[in-house]
């Protein structure tokens, strides 16, 4: 996102500024510290993307699920306002299904998905889990859309990509789509197509409990803060030192390709504060207790799946796979398992924990 898109976005009105008031600081289970780094090296080890024989990955110009190359943009440049309403409707398209024949077609007939797999309680691997299988609120998202596109939960072949590398594995085909708490934005719409959004936070600051950082402002000045390259909390860290809206001496250099490396960094005393959004913020935060959510949220952050332009069949199936989802409970039930434990406050429910309205364009 450049600096412009980056400063208005965060800036316009919507329906979700309530949650900017929510998410205070809070810590978790000490074990999860130890868990956190034990979990990386499992991430680290594992064979993600087994043998599959026949499965359409590219090998030059062909994607996963034989979209054709759309050397245009989704977006013109016209105004981008509210970009997570940009979506088709499940209820259009022409009849053609190429995205969806492609991937059923395979003879491995399992969907591509790129994911985390260090966010705890998003994408990540539990090594007190005997099956070794991935878990997490993104991960029962996909495993839905597979039992909706092939009539399978479990025909899904995951791919680690960390978040510098989610559009590029998009666009060269490696995946048929990302479902990686990927904020919708003006930018990215012009790269890939989204889905309409499944979830919204913010951006959020996390520190030690014993920092006298106090949130998104002055406080910052002469300190190192960490955030995951291409992610939507350095572009705002970017604009807003340019624009003066954050302490120019604030050290915004530490970039890393994974958020949990920045929890890392913190924990070794590299940096002074991560900035990343506030759901992936309060996971990291139950991972160790030293830390703590700083102030309020400041952005708005609509996640989205992510799929190759083009792919118009793809993306109605799964925008139709979240109105069912949301509508029969499953959306609630992954919150409440997942999120809850880490998003809520005692009786007190997140803004989060209500799924955004879809909206069309």
């Amino acid at each position: 996102m450049n600096a412009h898109h980056a400063h208005d976005t965060r800036r316009t009105s919507t329906p979700w500024h309530r949650l900017r008031a929510g998410l205070r600081g809070w810590g978790g289970v000490g074990a999860m510290a130890v868990l956190c780094a034990m979990a990386l090296a499992f991430a680290l080890l594992l064979p993600l993307s087994q043998p599959s024989g026949d499965t359409g990955a590219p090998g030059g110009d062909t994607d996963p699920a034989g979209h054709r190359v759309t050397t245009g943009l989704q977006a013109e440049a016209e105004d981008c306002e509210n970009p997570q309403d940009k979506s088709l409707s499940p209820a259009g398209g022409n009849g053609d299904t190429p995205a969806l024949d492609a991937i059923k077609a395979r003879k491995d007939r399992r969907l591509i998905v790129g994911i985390d797999t260090n966010s705890y309680r998003w994408g990540y691997l539990d090594p007190n889990n005997p099956s070794g299988a991935l878990e997490g609120f993104d991960i029962d998202l996909v495993h839905r859309i597979a039992e909706d596109i092939l009539g399978d939960r479990d025909a899904v072949r995951f791919k680690a990509i960390p978040t510098s590398r989610r559009i590029e594995a998009i666009q060269k085909g490696e995946v048929d789509m990302v479902v990686r708490t990927m904020t919708i934005n003006c930018d990215r719409i012009e790269q890939v197509a989204f889905s309409a959004p499944y979830f919204v936070t913010g951006q959020q600051v996390l520190a030690p409990k014993t920092s006298e950082i106090t949130g998104y402002d002055k406080s910052l000045a002469k300190k190192k803060v960490c955030s995951a390259e291409g992610s939507t909390a350095y572009d705002n860290l970017e604009a807003d030192k340019k624009e003066g809206d954050l302490p120019a001496s604030t050290d915004i250099a530490v970039t890393v390709p994974n958020q949990l490396d920045c929890l890392v960094k913190l924990q070794l005393g590299e940096v002074d504060a991560i900035v990343t959004d506030g759901a992936l913020a309060a996971s990291q935060a139950a991972q160790d207790p030293t830390v703590e959510l700083k102030g309020g949220l400041f952005t708005d952050e609509y996640y989205g799946v992510a799929m190759k332009l083009g792919s118009d069949d793809l993306v109605r199936q799964v925008n139709r796979t979240l109105e069912n989802y949301i509508e029969d409970g499953g959306w609630k039930t992954s919150y409440e398992k997942w999120l809850h434990p880490t998003m809520d406050q005692g009786d007190k429910k997140s803004a989060s924990a209500t799924p955004p309205e879809a909206r069309y364009k």
